[in-house]
């Protein structure tokens, strides 16, 4: 909040924000070349680490025992308090479930400029990521927080997975469907809103996609049997479907026309004017392993590199067992090089 002649007025979080949610990521095609650079662990037991790119680290504790962690947080992307946090936890948890596993313990990240905003601001969005995270079942155990002229919110959360079943990005093989379980386009509406070309129902079509828990289609992603997952966020459908395809060492396909999007998406994004700043870089990034198809719309091509918050899981599982899992075929895992996509 903020006094203004003696009059307190609200201050919309978003036009704090640089950036919306993920779409605040650093640029995928920056941040790897310096990730892979670094050291990785040689430890036994770390299953799953940074090398693959993949949702969250596994650590074994046992043969029948691992541990997922993962810790996710970003600017504001929706001026309501309590969305912004519910929408957070949904997406930090949504790594967990990416990896098979099931949430146990998560611990708030908060970054807040306190004297502006003022307490009930913060409390609301603690308040939207505390009944998210015990909507899955989980314990808000605690966290920290540093005062930041912009807000960022999000949460490190501790997952289980019996290691013998866990889920990676590595595990695709050539012709599996690829399943999409949450429909894209988030980052078009929250850019459009920011920009007022968006209205209520369509941003609130956005949320309800943004706080719906991964944890049903996770379930049923494993129940049939999946080769591999991940969430698509802030990289896009290309960017994350790039690292799933490149680590299961094939390539892949995708069918834009059954891509789903968010009613209202499709209009927003006919022109240039809601794509945001990352989804222009996925876009860019993805030109270098992306073939597209000569009749595939304009508007399709930016959707796939749309940068999403809270998105949905993308499964690679044997077509038969596609129709079990709650979402659209997309595509499917093809014979290529290893990590490149055509658009069809």
């Amino acid at each position: 909040m903020r006094l203004d002649g003696g009059v307190t007025t609200p201050v919309p979080l978003t036009s704090l924000s640089h950036g919306a949610g993920c779409g605040c990521k650093l640029p995928a095609a920056e941040l790897l070349p310096i990730v892979r650079d670094l050291p990785h662990s040689a430890d036994p037991r770390l299953l799953v680490g940074s090398a693959t790119s993949d949702d969250a680290a596994i650590f074994r504790v046992t043969d029948e025992l691992a541990l997922v962690q993962t810790i996710d947080f970003f600017t504001p992307l929706v001026d309501d308090p309590y969305d912004f946090g519910r929408i957070a936890a949904a997406n930090a948890l949504s790594d967990v479930y990416a990896m098979g596993g099931r949430p146990l313990t998560a611990m708030n990240i908060v970054a807040f400029p306190l004297e502006r905003l003022g307490g009930d601001v913060l409390r609301d969005i603690l308040r939207g990521g505390l009944d998210v995270v015990a909507a899955a079942g989980a314990s808000l155990v605690g966290g920290h927080s540093i005062d930041d002229a912009e807000p960022k919110y999000g949460l490190a959360v501790t997952g289980v997975v019996d290691p013998r079943a866990l889920v990676t990005n590595a595990g695709g093989r050539v012709g599996d469907a690829l399943v999409l379980t949450k429909p894209l386009g988030v980052g078009a509406i929250v850019t459009a809103r920011k920009r007022g070309a968006a209205d209520d129902d369509v941003l609130a079509a956005a949320v309800e996609v943004m706080t719906a828990l991964n944890d049903t289609a996770s379930e049923a992603a494993l129940a049939a049997g999946a080769h591999a997952m991940t969430d698509v966020i802030g990289f896009g459908l290309l960017g994350h479907l790039r690292n799933l395809a490149r680590e299961s060492g094939v390539a892949a396909e995708v069918v834009a026309a059954a891509v789903p999007a968010i009613d209202g998406v499709p209009e927003l994004l006919s022109d240039d004017d809601a794509v945001s700043g990352g989804s222009r870089r996925n876009g860019d990034y993805a030109s270098d392993f992306t073939t597209f198809a000569g009749d595939v719309p304009d508007w399709r091509r930016r959707l796939v590199a749309d940068a999403t918050t809270s998105g949905g899981l993308l499964v690679a599982v044997a077509p038969e067992c596609a129709g079990a899992i709650p979402g659209a075929v997309v595509g499917r895992l093809v014979d290529g090089e290893a990590g490149t996509i055509v658009v069809r």
